[in-house]
């Protein structure tokens, strides 16, 4: 952690809605006039998309069908806990970007599904901003989570978060639903490994959980919308959050504990502005305080 250089990081599987939190803290770094420096973590697999599916296909003709980008052999987790840890200290550090689709790919005249070159990333913002899979990964090799000043965890149920793959992949990305339920089944063990325990480390989670049903989401034809839904949020640590002034501020919001708050799915990025807002005044003013002490 670091005063002078604080470092938020947005953990969650792939379709588990983190595009919702960076939205939310995009618009508050506008309104505060914040530079961040935006990682994604995506940028950190080890392989391009050809040849990742050139390994995927040597695993599965030597055996492995668990083949996937949840795990360490598959990523850089040694650079990303290196750029944690040089911009805490630096406020620098290394990134790249990785070209998701031809619109992302064309200003760099590369291919779909490669990254860019590593650059030094600029010595004048406020703090770093990463939103992947592995902003809390902690592994005998690694400890990413310990950098983070901000971990906040995306966690829809995991029927939801499959619901939404599937409607991603198939509708956005052209895949079959056969091919979707095997990316699934192929990262199990890595999901179970390495991306579930990281939500032991973060700082707040949200979690969405449906009240329609969704108990078979292979056949669901639609995502469950935001008001179909409820948003349980939980805080590691809840001393210091008005809880009386979120649930006035929420309509229909509860305590279902003494550390978290449930509000209306369709209520999720109010509740995230209000809670992250006065998190990132704080964080800006001991920055600031740190800073002008040199």
């Amino acid at each position: 952690m670091s005063e002078k250089h604080p470092i938020i990081a947005i953990t969650g599987s792939s379709g588990a809605g983190t595009s919702s939190v960076t939205r939310t803290f995009e618009n508050i770094f506008r309104r505060e006039q914040i530079s961040a420096a935006v990682i994604e973590g995506d940028s950190f697999h080890r392989w391009d998309r050809l040849e990742m599916r050139a390994r995927q296909a040597e695993a599965e003709k030597a055996g492995d069908r668990n083949f996937s980008h949840f795990g360490p052999e598959n990523n850089l987790f040694a650079e990303l806990e290196n750029l944690f840890r040089n911009y805490g200290e630096t406020g620098r550090g290394q990134r790249r970007k990785y070209l998701h689709d031809p619109v992302e790919a064309k200003p760099y005249g590369q291919d779909p599904g490669t990254f860019t070159p590593w650059e030094e990333l600029s010595g004048d913002t406020d703090l770093l901003f990463y939103e992947g899979l592995h902003g809390a990964v902690h592994t005998e090799a690694v400890n990413v989570a310990r950098y983070p000043d901000l971990l906040i965890g995306v966690v829809p149920v995991i029927n939801l978060e499959w619901i939404q793959k599937l409607w991603r992949d198939k509708h956005v990305r052209g895949y079959s639903a056969e091919a979707v339920t095997d990316t699934i089944l192929r990262r199990m063990p890595d999901y179970v490994h390495y991306i579930v325990p990281q939500f032991a480390h973060t700082h707040v989670n949200f979690q969405r959980v449906p009240i329609v049903d969704t108990s078979n989401p292979f056949i669901a034809r639609d995502i469950p919308q935001p008001d179909e839904s409820l948003c349980v949020i939980r805080f590691a640590q809840p001393k210091g959050i008005d809880f009386p002034y979120l649930l006035s501020m929420i309509h229909d919001s509860f305590m279902s504990r003494a550390n978290t708050i449930v509000v209306p799915g369709g209520k999720m990025e109010l509740a995230m502005q209000l809670i992250f807002t006065p998190f990132i005044w704080r964080m800006m003013e001991r920055r600031k305080r740190a800073l002008g002490a040199l």
